[in-house]
């Protein structure tokens, strides 16, 4: 079993360090009375129940709250919501799902960016965001999270406790079910890879051929029957073979049984930066050389053991009528020459361009303003993860509307792609500064790992894009996802419409699905959706998915296909 529940070891410590006070109130000064007044207390502490599983219905008042994504655009109408706070109570209900035949989605933190959870078809939600205990488990000897677990919480957690973490992402209400799966990366994906490359074990919950329920946990060890499957959830995506209950986490390089000595320690410091340029000040040349620095940049320091790989940076392209484009810098303060090396890089961006970085003081897609940074500050690491990830209130907005695009890149932007970016994000038809188009930090130890090695493939890129629109009225829907196409397409129109895996792109992410991948109108390429997400790796995801998933009980609009007859 694993050892300390979340909850009770915290109850039985106080009520220990209550027993002990009395004694000494009482004037029990005696080492036997003192003891026998605390075993007193801790025999009457009571373990807090399992409040699930709990069935949701639309009788109860609470369910309009439980049938919502992130994103206002995707609802659903299901027959009921099981809320559960415990790996052990899902498997009743995944076996009553498949028995009945009825449409099951999987929810944790309800980020998914498409409707894979929240559609017409959705007949029961299994909402996991209430199991998220987080504790160590001596049996596997890994640090456990449950798949309801938020990032924020999980990073507050695994540091204050064992002061270690798994490199996530930044956003602090991701939930861990979704977000591990797709492959998982943040804030230190240059100096310590993705959260997957800390993954040693998996608990799902599968179905059978014949509709039984069971929880399988899968680990990474060579001689485990069940590796395939622990292999399908470094980055196969979340809805495709199963119920995440459960990950174990433990560094493959890690030795001993002290957890803390079983992930990454994260910077004790960083020095933290955040600069913009005026979008009024701007030249078109100016522009193009902006995001032709960024890329340069990072296809130059792409390396495993590069120097720089405790550096980590987001060049966020708001919409001309944002005012400024934004950059968000992190390093590693105890790397070698940490400060000369983030001097160096603010020094590349600002090569050739005349206009002088400022300060950032308007809110950028889903980071706020940030005008104490300008010049750069030293912050614990706990403090500055915090803030990153906290620092806007769109992510607690309940209106917010969003349609979102993801590319790989590989090399430096052709200049007709440079030039397409700032055509669309300078165009006057469009007036919301909410508009964003974020290139975000890869490489670094994201190669030291091949691209079979893991279900996520994108092992050569040297940083991604993520197209995030965002907007409030239900009325604007149209206008916003055909800025979205239209900006997105033109950028990688001399390959259909989409960054499929060259020389220069290399395909989509999971975790940024996009239903239009899907759609031949849009992505012209002949390149499928599958191969943009997984590249060589589908066949081996669709021979997971036939054997744990035989009859197709977990499926969405973008799920692994079984393997053709």
């Amino acid at each position: 079993m694993d050892q300390n529940p979340p909850g009770i070891g915290r109850r039985l410590l106080l009520a220990g360090a209550a027993g002990a006070g009395g004694a000494a109130a009482l004037g029990l000064g005696g080492t036997a009375h003192a003891a026998e007044a605390v075993a007193g207390t801790l025999a009457d502490v009571e373990p807090a129940p399992a409040a699930g599983p709990v069935a949701v219905t639309p009788a109860d008042q609470q369910y309009p709250d439980l049938v919502r994504a992130l994103n206002a655009r995707y609802t659903a109408k299901p027959e009921s919501v099981r809320v559960v706070d415990a790996p052990g109570q899902v498997a009743a209900i995944v076996a009553e799902a498949a028995r009945a035949g009825k449409r099951l989605t999987i929810r944790s933190g309800g980020h998914c960016l498409e409707d894979f959870v929240y559609n017409p078809q959705t007949q029961l939600v299994l909402d996991l965001s209430k199991m998220n205990g987080i504790y160590f488990s001596a049996r596997l000897n890994a640090v456990v999270v449950e798949a309801g677990a938020q990032l924020l919480d999980v990073y507050e957690k695994l540091y204050s406790t064992w002061g270690v973490t798994v490199p996530g992402g930044i956003c602090y209400s991701v939930g861990m079910g979704g977000h591990v799966c797709g492959g998982g990366w943040g804030m230190l994906v240059r100096r310590d890879g993705l959260v997957v490359d800390h993954l040693y074990a998996v608990e799902v919950v599968t179905v059978a051929a014949d509709g039984t329920a069971r929880a399988i946990v899968a680990t990474r060890e060579a001689d485990d029957p069940h590796r395939e499957l622990w292999w399908a959830h470094t980055g196969g995506g979340g809805g495709n073979f199963g119920v995440v209950t459960r990950y174990y986490f433990r560094s493959p390089n890690a030795t001993g049984t002290d957890p803390r000595k079983l992930l990454p320690k994260p910077p004790a410091e960083v020095l933290f930066s955040a600069v913009s340029w005026s979008w009024s000040d701007l030249t078109k040349d100016e522009f193009v050389r902006l995001v032709r620095n960024y890329a340069s940049w990072h296809v130059a320091n792409i390396g495993a053991d590069s120097p720089t790989r405790f550096l980590t940076s987001f060049l966020l392209l708001n919409h001309r009528s944002n005012g400024q484009i934004g950059m968000i810098t992190q390093v590693d303060a105890a790397a070698p020459d940490a400060q000369g090396m983030l001097d160096a890089y603010l020094t590349h961006m600002s090569g050739g361009i005349n206009t002088e970085p400022g300060a950032l003081t308007e809110q950028m897609g889903d980071m706020g303003p940030m005008p104490q940074f300008a010049a750069p500050r030293r912050l614990p690491w706990l403090q500055a993860t915090r803030f990153a990830g906290t620092t806007n209130p769109l992510l607690n907005d309940p209106t917010l509307r969003a349609e979102y695009k993801s590319a790989y890149m590989r090399a430096d932007f052709p200049q007709r792609q440079a030039e397409a970016l700032y055509k669309h994000l300078s165009r006057t038809d469009i007036d919301n500064p909410k508009i964003n188009i974020q290139l975000t930090p890869y490489g670094g130890r994201t190669n030291a790992v091949r691209e079979a090695d893991t279900a996520l493939p994108h092992r050569g890129a040297a940083f991604k894009m993520l197209w995030s629109v965002l907007w409030n009225e239900p009325a604007d829907d149209a206008k916003y996802i055909a800025w979205t196409r239209e900006s997105y397409e033109e950028t990688y129109a001399d390959t259909g419409g989409v960054p499929v895996p060259n020389a220069v792109t290399d395909g989509c992410y999971v975790n940024y699905p996009d239903a239009d991948l899907s759609d031949p109108q849009r992505n012209r390429s002949g390149v499928g959706w599958a191969t943009l997400y997984y590249k060589g790796n589908y066949r081996r995801l669709q021979q997971v998915k036939a054997k744990y998933d035989p009859g197709n009980f977990f499926r969405h609009r973008q799920s692994v296909e079984l393997p053709a007859p």
